[in-house]
């Protein structure tokens, strides 16, 4: 296996379940301590700046406005690799009849749905300041001209940060979705794909502690899970906190009568933390026991490359299809039997919503959230993270009783009815309701 999946992430203290006494440690290069050095000197300063920023926008910004009866206007902004992921959580908050108007700031396109306006940076701007410089500062400028009742960021870096300043600056109400659960936050959010602090590699608790002195500041959190609210709690974040998994279509994704072709299936970016070596390593477990196992492995990422070469050097490369980004997820979700996950940090994976809404049970990693929605034994299993062997077993047991299979996939499906577009937007409604009649 290639280091960029073995890398030694410098783990120094208890991060509830991000220590990992079997982590092989490779030496560390001084060239690569300098790295970390300055990232850490950086980190620390741009969080330094954006307390800063901060507490000037509390000494200078708007009276807080009312939110009328007519609804609220709400402008966001973050990075999206797909456009279920959006309609996901951009659906039930449009549908919502507390809302008037969404402003999405995107350098992705924005799928078309009703109140929806899409902003995008003149591509100018994006070659001049790089795609999420542009995004950020497109975000900016919008939210001054719009003046909408509600700034959110999904993500805490560099979205959600910004969201908090500019709405203390401007009066409006601010909301952080910390889409990815506490991991874009403990140790200053090294174990997060979707973060530059990441590069640090070590944890850093004053770089920590700044994102969660900007986090007490916002009006409210949407989090993925309860994992998420309880370590807000114990962080002392008294904002309104709210779990919001996002809304899925229980019309686009159900079960289908098409006989299934493939035996797994994982939905995805190919990036580390989702760690796929270990489930490419636990297919070959189960390659001994059943020989003609068919994998599907749907999405892009940085990896495919070396993950495909890990396929090939454990003999399965005839066992697993890659079949890169697929618009149509509902589709290959719909030919599968089972659902895999085997991240090492999730919140409450909209993936995982998809596949058991459309009637496959899940075998995960017992990390974050994801406990929120599998019941051991009973819709799907938990298993601990990183042990392929024991993901294997699960599979064989699964695709070796076929009532049984029928019985998770039957009680996969009716689990994920709380997750449907009605029920997130009923959760907005409230949400929504109460922050208008509130003086916050």
């Amino acid at each position: 296996m290639s280091n960029n999946l073995m890398v030694d992430t410098g783990i120094s203290r208890d991060t509830k379940g991000f220590d990992d006494s079997k982590r092989q440690v490779s030496p560390v290069s001084f060239r690569r301590k300098l790295r970390r050095l300055l990232w850490h000197i950086v980190a620390r300063q741009l969080m330094l700046f954006s307390v800063i920023a901060l507490a000037i926008a509390g000494w200078i910004g708007r009276r807080r406005r009312p939110i009328t009866d007519e609804g609220c206007e709400i402008i966001l902004t973050g990075r999206f690799d797909s456009n279920n992921w959006i309609l996901a959580h951009l659906g039930p908050l449009s549908a919502s009849k507390g809302c008037s108007r969404i402003w999405m700031v995107s350098t992705n396109k924005v799928p078309s749905l009703p109140k929806v306006e899409a902003i995008y940076p003149p591509k100018w701007l994006i070659k001049t300041m790089g795609v999420t410089g542009a995004r950020l500062l497109t975000f900016i400028f919008a939210a001054i001209r719009k003046r909408p009742d509600i700034i959110g960021g999904f993500h805490i870096m560099a979205n959600g940060i910004a969201a908090v300043i500019i709405g203390r600056l401007l009066g409006a109400r601010s909301m952080y979705f910390c889409v990815g659960g506490p991991v874009e936050i403990i140790n200053g959010g090294i174990h997060s794909t979707d973060s530059y602090f990441k590069k640090m590699e070590t944890a850093d608790p004053v770089v920590e502690n700044r994102l969660i002195k900007i986090i007490k500041a916002s009006d409210m959190v949407i989090t993925m899970g309860t994992k998420a609210v309880d370590f807000f709690r114990e962080k002392g974040v008294q904002s309104v906190l709210e779990v919001i998994s996002g809304g899925i279509d229980s019309a686009r994704f159900k079960p289908s009568k098409e006989v299934p072709i493939y035996d797994l299936i994982m939905t995805g970016r190919l990036v580390e933390i989702k760690r796929i070596d270990v489930f490419l390593k636990a297919v070959k477990h189960a390659v001994n026991k059943i020989p003609n196992i068919k994998v599907a492995i749907v999405g892009s990422g940085e990896l495919r490359d070396e993950l495909q070469k890990l396929s090939m050097n454990l003999g399965i490369e005839n066992n697993v299809d890659f079949v890169g980004y697929q618009d149509d997820i509902e589709s290959w979700l719909q030919k599968s039997r089972i659902f895999v996950l085997t991240s090492d940090s999730e919140g409450l994976s909209l993936s995982m919503m998809e596949a058991m809404m459309c009637g496959l049970p899940a075998i995960v990693s017992d990390v974050g959230d994801l406990g929120n929605l599998v019941e051991d034994g009973i819709n799907g299993f938990l298993v601990p993270r990183r042990y392929p062997e024991k993901f294997s077993a699960r599979f064989i047991e699964l695709l070796s009783d076929e009532n049984k299979l029928k019985t998770s996939s039957e009680a996969a499906r009716n689990s994920t009815q709380k997750y449907s577009m009605h029920a997130a937007t009923e959760k907005w409604n409230n949400i929504i309701g109460n922050f208008r009649l509130s003086r916050i």
